[in-house]
Formats: structure tokens, C-alpha cells, sequence
């Protein structure tokens, strides 16, 4: 067998004091999480994010940095995920879009309201990517280079 990372995008959207999460279903019930989800096949990370984002909020992200790269093994499951996450803001709200399947529905928490959930995060790496972002996390897009 042949081991690889998934590689997955993440919209780190802060604004008012208060962090754009998602509300979603899961195999363990409700959970948090950025919008984010897998990169496809030929796909920019910054097109990813921006359909990620759209996906599962309705809102149109529009990235302006990354906030970091995370390596983070799942530690019940045989996977390692490789996020990107990127720092943005929203140019428009569609609230008649349809969201993904398993989504709830976009939600604005707090720092003290994110770490407060932290038992509803799908990883530790929602508030740690909250809290990179208030720590001014901020790199250039250009670090990024796609080919195709």
C-alpha cells in the first residue's frame, strides 16, 4: 500500500469579532469545523478554497494569505491530512444556495465560543488555525506555485 496525505483547504474568515465555522453532520454526531474540504484532482489550492467555501457556507471567499500548513495524523484512523489554511474575506452571500450534503449551516463564534466547542471540533486544528490567524499569521499567496 502506497501512503499519502490528504490534502485539504481550509477558509480561516474572521469578522466582527467572531469566526466563520460550519456546523456539520458527522459519524459522531454534530461537529465544527472551517469550511473546508479535499483538494480534487488538478485543482488549484486556491480554487479549492474559494469551492469549498462557497459549498458549504453560500458565501464567496475571496483568499488573501495563507494562514499556515498543518500536518495533523488522525489519531483513531489510518489517515494524516495536510491542510492548508487560508486567510480571507467574503464578497457576497448567496442565501438561497443549496449547501453540501451533511452541512447544517454556517455559524459565528468567538474566540472564547470556539475554544468553549472544542469537544464538537472535527480536529484541534480549527482553533489552532483561529488562533494562528488572531497571532497575525499572514504569509503571501505567491509562496504557492501551480502548475497545469
Amino acid at each position: 500500500m502506497i501512503w499519502k496525505p490528504n490534502v485539504t483547504v481550509a477558509a480561516v474568515v474572521y469578522r466582527d469579532g467572531r469566526f466563520l465555522l460550519v456546523e456539520e453532520e458527522t459519524e459522531t454526531g454534530l461537529a465544527f469545523n472551517q469550511p473546508a474540504g479535499h483538494l480534487e484532482q488538478g485543482e488549484a489550492l486556491l480554487d479549492a478554497v474559494v469551492r469549498e467555501a462557497l459549498e458549504e457556507t453560500a458565501y464567496d471567499f475571496k483568499p488573501t494569505h495563507l494562514v499556515g500548513i498543518y500536518n495533523w495524523p488522525h489519531p483513531t484512523k489510518d489517515l494524516t491530512y495536510l491542510r492548508f489554511a487560508f486567510a480571507g474575506e467574503l464578497r457576497g452571500h448567496d442565501p438561497a444556495r443549496k449547501l453540501d450534503d451533511g452541512i447544517v449551516g454556517a455559524r459565528w463564534l468567538t474566540l472564547d465560543e470556539v475554544r468553549a466547542t472544542q469537544e464538537r471540533h472535527r480536529s484541534p486544528l480549527i482553533l489552532r488555525c483561529c488562533e494562528d490567524y488572531l497571532a497575525g499569521r499572514r504569509y503571501p499567496l505567491d509562496l504557492l506555485v501551480h502548475y497545469g
